[in-house]
């Protein structure tokens, strides 16, 4: 089983982190019985469930980059007063 990293797991809702762990220990029991075909499937629960985290975290990389950008417009309109002065 695939785990997910940990910047997406510490944005999973408590409820989705729970249904996350129990199908990781699900999805891991099954590969110790050699039944890579269920594992496989419950891997794919697991890709489902944490799309939602995933969009969390990219919105957050948005968001950051438009912060970023207005701080740099708001330094270069400072610089451009200084140099005006």
């Amino acid at each position: 089983m695939r785990h997910c990293s940990v910047q997406v797991r510490g944005l999973l809702t408590r409820e989705e982190l729970d249904r996350y762990n129990a199908l990781m220990e699900v999805g891991s029991y099954l590969e110790s019985q050699t039944r890579h075909d269920l594992a496989y499937t419950v891997q794919k629960e697991v890709d489902i469930l944490i799309l939602p985290a995933i969009e969390r975290l990219k919105e957050k990389g948005r968001e950051r980059d438009r912060q970023t950008e207005a701080y740099l417009e708001a330094k270069r309109l400072m610089e451009e007063d200084d140099d005006e002065d």
